[in-house]
């Protein structure tokens, strides 16, 4: 079965002392909102509101939602006895993209690196299961030498440092002082979604294909509030854990902007059949772009992993598009759900929704499957 949307920091109808004993399973320091000291001795902080309706904790340091706050005590104590490190949840802990380092120290030892078996190839090299620290399973992908630039990996880096959200892949660090350089993420045990969906088509409920969507749908959300392009999303970017989650991978591609747009350079490659007119034309990237192929990973997962536009070249996908042909519905599809798939591929940019109100209309029809 899948989870619920909820933050895995957050633990529904858990009481005092049921959250005392979770921390203290816990084999190293950790702290959420609760928080447990080096010594075994656990703080209780409660989250307060104040006058102007902002949460805080610390009253220097007030936000507009509870989110904000754990964002920001992850990297500040300021006023705590430490900053939070790690979140727990009701599965466990839930490592936080700058767990066992700081935002100044971001690699990781090459030392405390244990391969254990290949999980496969991406674009720039193998990917690896391991153990960091003997203890935390992680992926480990290991970039082939001229594969990419130096440069272009540390901005990959870079960019996957600065995202934190439970619906995106977390990355821990990375090993820059060797060859090949490393990344290191977060593992999911059921690998790629494409491969997920095909692997089990015919057996998933309606109800699991709409919390795939949702999945990659709060995961999108959280780029574009804050203001990042993936322009590369696909199913076989996102992948699946143990607990059937789906999460968005694969930054490779990914800009930050502060004014919603990137035009990319002369020749850069993308992905025609999840590509919107304006990239087609004019190699223009915007939310609104990763939206339209956002539409086409619905269609994917509605399909069970078929192939968008399966029987056309490239060229072909280009002028059916230009002339406002859009894929048809999925078998699994409601009529209400192609609605908001097909909303996905307005012509222009400006008649597509965003992803909060793409959210919106998801949970609606979760809600309201009828």
């Amino acid at each position: 079965m899948f989870r619920s949307s909820l933050w895995r920091w957050y633990c529904k109808n858990i009481t005092r002392t049921e959250a005392e004993q979770l921390l203290k399973q816990e084999v190293n320091t950790c702290l959420s909102v609760l928080m447990c000291l080096a010594s075994g001795d656990i703080r209780h902080y409660q989250i307060k509101i104040s006058d102007t309706g902002q949460f805080f904790l610390a009253e220097k340091h007030t936000f507009n939602s509870i989110p904000d706050v754990i964002h920001y005590h992850e990297h500040n104590a300021a006023g705590l006895v430490t900053r939070l490190r790690y979140a727990v949840g009701p599965m466990g802990r839930c490592v936080p993209a700058t767990a066992g380092f700081s935002s100044e120290k971001w690699e990781i030892n090459p030392s405390e690196l244990t391969f254990m078996k290949e999980l496969g190839s991406g674009q720039f090299g193998l990917v690896k299961l391991g153990k960091w620290r003997a203890e935390q399973r992680v992926a480990i992908k290991a970039i082939r030498e001229g594969a990419m630039y130096e440069e272009d990996f540390i901005e990959e880096a870079k960019v996957m440092m600065r995202l934190c959200h439970p619906k995106l892949v977390q990355l821990y660090g990375v090993c820059l002082q060797q060859r090949p350089l490393l990344i290191v993420a977060e593992f999911m045990e059921n690998g790629c979604l494409l491969n997920f969906l095909r692997q089990r088509g015919g057996s998933l409920k309606e109800v699991w294909l709409l919390s795939m969507c949702q999945d990659v749908c709060e995961g999108m959300e959280y780029l574009e509030a804050n203001s990042f392009i993936h322009r590369d999303l696909a199913a076989r970017n996102c992948l699946v854990n143990e607990h059937n989650v789906v999460k968005v991978s694969d930054f490779g591609m990914t800009r930050y902007v502060l004014d919603n747009q990137y035009t990319s350079s002369s020749g850069a490659k993308f992905p025609v059949k999840w590509s919107p007119p304006e990239v087609l034309h004019y190699s223009k990237y915007s939310s609104k772009s990763d939206v339209w192929s956002f539409g086409v990973v619905m269609w994917e997962i509605y399909s069970e992993g078929r192939t968008p536009f399966e029987n056309l070249t490239n060229l072909d996908v280009v002028n059916d598009i230009t002339r406002g042909v859009r894929l048809y519905r999925p078998h699994h599809a409601s009529q209400p759900l192609y609605a908001i798939m097909y909303r996905c591929w307005h012509e222009r940019p400006q008649g597509r929704p965003t992803f909060s109100e793409l959210l919106e209309d998801i949970r609606k029809l979760a809600e309201n499957p009828d």
